[in-house]
Protein backbone atom coordinates (compact mmCIF):
# COMPACT_ATOMS: atom_id res chain seq x y z
CA UNK A 1 0.00 0.00 0.00
CA UNK A 2 2.83 2.01 0.41
CA UNK A 3 4.33 1.90 -2.24
CA UNK A 4 1.12 2.72 -4.61
CA UNK A 5 0.72 5.49 -2.29
CA UNK A 6 4.63 6.68 -3.02
CA UNK A 7 4.03 6.02 -6.38
CA UNK A 8 0.49 7.86 -6.67
CA UNK A 9 1.90 11.48 -4.91
CA UNK A 10 5.61 11.06 -7.28
CA UNK A 11 3.77 10.80 -9.94
CA UNK A 12 1.01 13.44 -9.39
CA UNK A 13 4.45 15.94 -8.25
CA UNK A 14 6.33 15.09 -11.40
CA UNK A 15 3.17 15.94 -13.66
CA UNK A 16 2.32 19.26 -11.91
CA UNK A 17 6.35 20.56 -12.05
CA UNK A 18 6.55 19.55 -15.53
CA UNK A 19 3.64 21.67 -16.19
CA UNK A 20 4.76 24.96 -14.03
CA UNK A 21 8.52 24.19 -16.02
CA UNK A 22 9.20 27.51 -18.19
CA UNK A 23 9.20 26.16 -22.01
CA UNK A 24 5.66 24.02 -21.02
CA UNK A 25 3.62 27.04 -18.84
CA UNK A 26 4.73 29.44 -21.46
CA UNK A 27 3.09 27.33 -24.32
CA UNK A 28 -0.30 26.74 -21.81
CA UNK A 29 -0.89 30.02 -20.71
CA UNK A 30 0.10 31.41 -24.74
CA UNK A 31 -2.68 28.64 -26.10
CA UNK A 32 -4.96 29.11 -23.33
CA UNK A 33 -5.06 32.93 -24.19
CA UNK A 34 -4.87 32.75 -27.99
CA UNK A 35 -8.69 30.26 -27.54
CA UNK A 36 -9.90 33.10 -25.70
CA UNK A 37 -9.16 35.45 -28.26
CA UNK A 38 -10.78 33.28 -30.68
CA UNK A 39 -13.62 32.79 -28.79
CA UNK A 40 -15.99 35.44 -27.44
CA UNK A 41 -18.00 33.53 -24.77
CA UNK A 42 -16.78 32.95 -21.43
CA UNK A 43 -17.78 29.75 -21.03
CA UNK A 44 -16.99 28.85 -24.49
CA UNK A 45 -13.11 29.63 -23.63
CA UNK A 46 -13.40 27.91 -20.21
CA UNK A 47 -14.98 24.40 -22.22
CA UNK A 48 -11.76 24.72 -24.36
CA UNK A 49 -9.43 24.98 -21.90
CA UNK A 50 -10.97 21.93 -20.38
CA UNK A 51 -10.65 20.23 -23.57
CA UNK A 52 -6.83 21.59 -23.81
CA UNK A 53 -6.04 20.99 -20.60
CA UNK A 54 -7.44 16.92 -21.52
CA UNK A 55 -5.69 16.79 -24.59
CA UNK A 56 -2.12 17.11 -22.66
CA UNK A 57 -3.98 14.79 -20.40
CA UNK A 58 -4.24 12.04 -22.33
CA UNK A 59 -0.77 12.44 -24.47
CA UNK A 60 1.20 11.56 -21.53
CA UNK A 61 -1.06 9.00 -20.02
CA UNK A 62 -1.50 7.14 -23.85
CA UNK A 63 2.63 7.95 -24.70
CA UNK A 64 3.34 6.14 -20.95
CA UNK A 65 1.19 3.41 -21.35
CA UNK A 66 2.95 2.95 -24.66
CA UNK A 67 6.23 2.81 -23.10
CA UNK A 68 5.72 1.24 -20.03
CA UNK A 69 3.80 -2.01 -21.41
CA UNK A 70 5.73 -1.86 -25.05
CA UNK A 71 8.81 -2.67 -22.59
CA UNK A 72 7.00 -5.26 -20.27
CA UNK A 73 5.63 -6.87 -23.08
CA UNK A 74 9.20 -8.42 -24.48
CA UNK A 75 10.13 -11.12 -21.36
CA UNK A 76 14.03 -10.29 -22.11
CA UNK A 77 13.36 -7.05 -21.54
CA UNK A 78 10.69 -7.37 -18.64
CA UNK A 79 13.54 -9.92 -16.68
CA UNK A 80 16.40 -7.42 -17.55
CA UNK A 81 14.83 -4.51 -16.12
CA UNK A 82 13.18 -7.12 -13.04
CA UNK A 83 16.94 -7.58 -12.61
CA UNK A 84 18.73 -4.34 -13.38
CA UNK A 85 15.87 -1.44 -12.57
CA UNK A 86 17.37 -1.12 -8.93
CA UNK A 87 20.83 -0.32 -9.94
CA UNK A 88 19.66 1.76 -12.48
CA UNK A 89 17.61 3.51 -10.72
CA UNK A 90 20.96 5.09 -8.65
CA UNK A 91 22.38 6.37 -11.90
CA UNK A 92 19.39 7.89 -13.47
CA UNK A 93 18.27 9.45 -10.64
CA UNK A 94 21.48 11.61 -10.61
CA UNK A 95 21.51 12.63 -14.22
CA UNK A 96 17.70 13.75 -13.92
CA UNK A 97 18.72 15.70 -11.01
CA UNK A 98 21.56 17.22 -12.58
CA UNK A 99 19.35 18.09 -15.71
CA UNK A 100 16.93 19.43 -13.18
CA UNK A 101 19.65 21.30 -11.35
CA UNK A 102 21.03 22.66 -15.08
CA UNK A 103 24.34 21.31 -14.77
CA UNK A 104 23.64 19.10 -17.19
CA UNK A 105 22.27 20.96 -20.54
CA UNK A 106 20.41 19.01 -23.33
CA UNK A 107 19.36 20.31 -26.34
CA UNK A 108 16.34 18.54 -27.85
CA UNK A 109 14.49 19.92 -31.12
CA UNK A 110 11.91 22.28 -30.79
CA UNK A 111 8.34 22.05 -32.44
CA UNK A 112 5.99 24.57 -33.53
CA UNK A 113 2.42 24.72 -35.06
CA UNK A 114 2.06 27.35 -37.71
CA UNK A 115 -0.63 29.82 -37.19
CA UNK A 116 -2.56 28.87 -40.31
CA UNK A 117 -2.79 25.12 -38.01
CA UNK A 118 -3.62 26.69 -35.37
CA UNK A 119 -6.52 28.48 -36.58
CA UNK A 120 -7.76 25.83 -38.02
CA UNK A 121 -8.02 23.50 -34.60
CA UNK A 122 -8.91 26.32 -32.54
CA UNK A 123 -12.30 26.98 -35.04
CA UNK A 124 -13.31 22.81 -35.08
CA UNK A 125 -14.15 23.76 -31.04
CA UNK A 126 -13.93 21.73 -28.48
CA UNK A 127 -11.83 18.48 -30.51
CA UNK A 128 -9.73 21.33 -32.06
CA UNK A 129 -8.99 22.40 -28.73
CA UNK A 130 -8.44 18.75 -27.18
CA UNK A 131 -5.88 18.36 -30.72
CA UNK A 132 -3.83 20.75 -29.43
CA UNK A 133 -3.36 19.65 -26.05
CA UNK A 134 -2.65 16.30 -27.37
CA UNK A 135 0.27 17.71 -30.24
CA UNK A 136 1.64 20.22 -27.70
CA UNK A 137 2.11 17.47 -25.04
CA UNK A 138 4.56 15.38 -26.80
CA UNK A 139 6.76 18.84 -27.73
CA UNK A 140 8.82 18.09 -25.36
CA UNK A 141 11.50 20.84 -23.63
CA UNK A 142 14.40 19.44 -21.87
CA UNK A 143 13.15 19.39 -18.02
CA UNK A 144 9.97 17.67 -19.17
CA UNK A 145 11.23 14.83 -21.16
CA UNK A 146 14.00 14.32 -17.62
CA UNK A 147 10.82 14.53 -15.75
CA UNK A 148 9.06 12.15 -17.94
CA UNK A 149 11.21 9.88 -19.38
CA UNK A 150 13.67 10.15 -16.60
CA UNK A 151 11.73 10.13 -13.93
CA UNK A 152 8.36 8.93 -14.34
CA UNK A 153 8.91 5.95 -16.36
CA UNK A 154 11.41 4.49 -14.67
CA UNK A 155 9.08 4.65 -11.29
CA UNK A 156 6.08 3.53 -13.11
CA UNK A 157 8.13 0.33 -14.03
CA UNK A 158 9.29 -0.64 -10.43
CA UNK A 159 6.21 0.48 -8.85
CA UNK A 160 2.56 -1.74 -7.92
CA UNK A 161 0.10 -0.25 -10.72
CA UNK A 162 2.62 1.36 -12.30
CA UNK A 163 0.60 1.74 -16.00
CA UNK A 164 -1.77 3.53 -13.60
CA UNK A 165 1.32 5.96 -13.07
CA UNK A 166 1.10 7.87 -16.77
CA UNK A 167 -2.69 8.66 -16.12
CA UNK A 168 -1.67 10.60 -12.38
CA UNK A 169 1.29 12.27 -14.10
CA UNK A 170 -1.29 14.02 -17.14
CA UNK A 171 -3.61 14.51 -14.23
CA UNK A 172 -1.00 16.73 -12.87
CA UNK A 173 0.21 18.39 -15.56
CA UNK A 174 -3.21 19.36 -16.53
CA UNK A 175 -3.90 21.08 -12.75
CA UNK A 176 -2.11 24.42 -13.10
CA UNK A 177 -3.63 24.46 -16.89
CA UNK A 178 -6.90 24.62 -15.31
CA UNK A 179 -6.01 27.45 -13.10
CA UNK A 180 -5.23 29.53 -16.25
CA UNK A 181 -8.27 28.45 -18.11
CA UNK A 182 -10.71 29.35 -15.22
CA UNK A 183 -8.90 32.52 -14.40
CA UNK A 184 -8.45 33.88 -18.77
CA UNK A 185 -12.74 32.51 -18.92
CA UNK A 186 -13.43 34.89 -15.66
CA UNK A 187 -10.89 37.49 -17.20
CA UNK A 188 -8.73 37.83 -14.09
CA UNK A 189 -6.69 40.90 -14.22
CA UNK A 190 -3.91 39.47 -12.75
CA UNK A 191 -3.09 36.78 -14.73
CA UNK A 192 0.13 38.09 -15.54
CA UNK A 193 0.77 38.39 -11.90
CA UNK A 194 0.24 34.67 -11.19
CA UNK A 195 2.07 33.84 -14.76
CA UNK A 196 5.24 35.20 -13.39
CA UNK A 197 4.63 33.90 -9.09
CA UNK A 198 4.36 30.16 -10.67
CA UNK A 199 7.53 30.87 -12.59
CA UNK A 200 9.26 32.31 -9.48
CA UNK A 201 7.97 29.17 -7.29
CA UNK A 202 8.72 26.76 -9.64
CA UNK A 203 12.45 27.45 -10.08
CA UNK A 204 12.94 26.66 -6.56
CA UNK A 205 10.84 23.49 -7.05
CA UNK A 206 12.68 22.22 -9.74
CA UNK A 207 16.05 22.88 -7.56
CA UNK A 208 14.79 21.45 -4.82
CA UNK A 209 13.38 18.23 -6.44
CA UNK A 210 16.93 18.05 -8.35
CA UNK A 211 18.76 18.04 -4.94
CA UNK A 212 16.43 15.64 -3.58
CA UNK A 213 16.70 13.02 -6.83
CA UNK A 214 20.24 13.19 -6.40
CA UNK A 215 20.61 12.53 -2.88
CA UNK A 216 17.71 9.31 -3.70
CA UNK A 217 20.23 8.48 -6.59
CA UNK A 218 23.89 8.70 -4.33
CA UNK A 219 21.57 6.38 -2.36
CA UNK A 220 20.39 3.77 -4.84
CA UNK A 221 23.68 3.71 -6.17
CA UNK A 222 25.95 3.34 -2.77
CA UNK A 223 23.31 0.73 -1.68
CA UNK A 224 22.23 -1.34 -4.70
CA UNK A 225 26.16 -0.92 -6.35
CA UNK A 226 28.58 -0.25 -3.88
CA UNK A 227 26.71 -2.02 -1.13
CA UNK A 228 27.76 0.12 1.72
CA UNK A 229 24.90 1.61 2.80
Amino acid sequence: MDGVLVGFVSALWLGILTSISPCPLATNVATVSFLSKRIKHPFFVLISGIAYTLGRMFAYAILGLLLIHSILAVPQAAQFLQKYMTKALGPILIITGLILLEVIVLRIPGFSLSQKHRNKLVESGVFGAFALGFIFALAFCPVSAALFFGSLIPLALKTPLGSFLPFIYGVGTGLPVMVFAVAISLGVATLNHWFNSFTRVEYFMRKATGVIFILVGIYYFGAYILGIF
